[in-house]
Formats: C-alpha cells, sequence, structure tokens
C-alpha cells in the first residue's frame, strides 16, 4: 500500500490503486487558482496512482497542453464562449490534435449562472463568461448539430458540463441520435444541478455514464456524496473525474487515497478496480 502524504492524509491506497484514470483535472495556466502547471499536476497525479489524466480548462482547449504535460496525459475543449459556444471547427481542431473529450458548456451554462451564489460554486467565484444557450423550449438548439456531428465523427467523449440533469438528458438524446457512443454526465450530485429519479432513469436508458469526484463530493457537502450512486445506477456505468487542482482544496496526494477508501467501502475492491481503471479507460479511449 502506499501512504497519502501531507497534514491531513491518514489513509493508505489500495492495493488495487494503480494505473488509474481521472478523467477531469484542473492545472495552470487558469482564470482560477490552481495548484500546479500541467506537467506538475500531470506528475502529481501519477504518483497518485494515476496513469490516464485528462486536463480541462473553463477557458478552452487544453488539447494542445496536454501533448506536452507527459505521457498518458490528454485533453480536451469546454465550449464556453472564449471559443464561441456551439463551435464545430473548435471541436474539430481540438479531434485532429488528439483530443478525446468535448465538455457541454460550464461557466457559460445558463445552469451555472442560475447557480452560482450556491455554496458548491463559490470555487467559480469571480471568474464569469458570457452566457451560451444550449436548450431552449426543451429542445436542442439546432446550432449544436453540428457540434455532436464532429463528436461522433471522431469517436469524442462527450461531457455534460455545467447542464442541468433535465438538460442533460436532452442534449444526449440527440447525441446519440446522431450517433455520438460516449457519453459521461459530470459530478451529477452536485445540488445546482438538480438531480433527481427521472433524469436518472432516462441517462441509465441512454447508456450514460455518471462521473464519480473527489471534489464535488467536498464542495456538496454532508449527504450528497457521489458514492451514493453506487447503490442507486448500474456501477458499469460509473466512471472516474476527481475534478481536483482548485488551489483551495487539497491535491492528489492528500485527497485520493481517503476518496478510495470510501469507494472501495461502497461497492468492494473488485469494482472500485474496474471503475477506477478499465471503465473509466474504456469510456475515453477503446
Amino acid at each position: 500500500m502506499t501512504q497519502a502524504t501531507g497534514p491531513n492524509a491518514t489513509a493508505t491506497r489500495p492495493d488495487w490503486a494503480y494505473d488509474m484514470a481521472d478523467l477531469h483535472v484542473h492545472a495552470a495556466p487558469s482564470l482560477l487558482p490552481r495548484h500546479g502547471d500541467d506537467r506538475s499536476t500531470v506528475a502529481a497525479e501519477r504518483s497518485a496512482g494515476f496513469g490516464t489524466v485528462v486536463l480541462k480548462a473553463h477557458e478552452g482547449s487544453t488539447v494542445e497542453r496536454a501533448a506536452v504535460a507527459g505521457d498518458g496525459a490528454f485533453g480536451g475543449v469546454v465550449l464556453n464562449s472564449a471559443v464561441g459556444g456551439a463551435n464545430p471547427d473548435a471541436v474539430q481542431v481540438a479531434a485532429r490534435l488528439g483530443g478525446r473529450v468535448v465538455w457541454l458548456p460550464t461557466v457559460s451554462a445558463r445552469t451555472h449562472k442560475a447557480g452560482s451564489a450556491s455554496p458548491e460554486l463559490a470555487v467559480h467565484r469571480g471568474f464569469e463568461l458570457g452566457l451560451v444557450e444550449v436548450i431552449t423550449d426543451g429542445k436542442l438548439r439546432p446550432e449544436w448539430f453540428d457540434v455532436l456531428d464532429v463528436v461522433a465523427e471522431h469517436d469524442l467523449l462527450l461531457a455534460s458540463g455545467h447542464l442541468s440533469a433535465a438538460e442533460t438528458v436532452t442534449a444526449f438524446t440527440e447525441a446519440r441520435r446522431r450517433g455520438v457512443r460516449r457519453l459521461l454526465v459530470n459530478h451529477p450530485m452536485m445540488p445546482f444541478l438538480g438531480w433527481n429519479d427521472e433524469p436518472a432513469g432516462a441517462l441509465r436508458d441512454l447508456g450514460a455514464y455518471l462521473e464519480l469526484g473527489i471534489l464535488p463530493d467536498i464542495l456538496s457537502g454532508p449527504g450528497r456524496s457521489c458514492l451514493r450512486l453506487a447503490g442507486t445506477y448500474p456501477a458499469s456505468l460509473l466512471a472516474f473525474g476527481s475534478d481536483l487542482g482548485h488551489a483551495a482544496h487539497d491535491p492528489p496526494a492528500v485527497a485520493v487515497a481517503p476518496w478510495l477508501r470510501a469507494l472501495e467501502s461502497r461497492v468492494g475492491p473488485r469494482r472500485a478496480a474496474s471503475i477506477m481503471t478499465t471503465q473509466t479507460r474504456q469510456l475515453l479511449l477503446a
């Protein structure tokens, strides 16, 4: 076992916790405070047991950054206003440069802006981008169709960003219709996203994966841990994205080991290992 380090570290990493995959990591440069730059962040993730790391930036693309961040690092593009929102050219360029993930709007999403005073979004205060509309009158806006077609063309992973649970069902239903195979709901238990049984059932029927994450558990408070999803959603449709990197919260060396122990206690070591390794990596690369 590997001992976590840091002033608050008490848990050891389980023996199965090696060559894991993390689909959601933040690094500098950023308009928000981060623990380290791309290289140091990927190195910190490696030290915590991760062989595959996806860099995410609300400001735009991390594809070029991942290319120089080290082996096992991947990037993608977040379709906030900074890259023009529903911009199929941005997705096409990211894909041709090796990107693997397309995130629907995060800080530009209407749901994010409506919930900006929520405690779990305090980490974004002071950082605002223009509104990007995705859903109107319960339907996906037509400017997003070309985006979905490029995602399908390159078999990229489409992630929900900061769309609400209901909005995500609408977007993912159209994505499936247009041939998108890989779907991931980001930090579904964060309160401002409105998770409930109705979208859960629809997302399950679409074969969408739910993202288990560490920082969302820290931010959402007691009773909102994403680990509860392991008892209500198919375990075969769970993946991992830590959402770590914010400088005000623990780095991987402190945060990862205790969270892995909590996951193991929920689902057992074999399923925990599958979620953290093959399930998550296959969603990105298989």
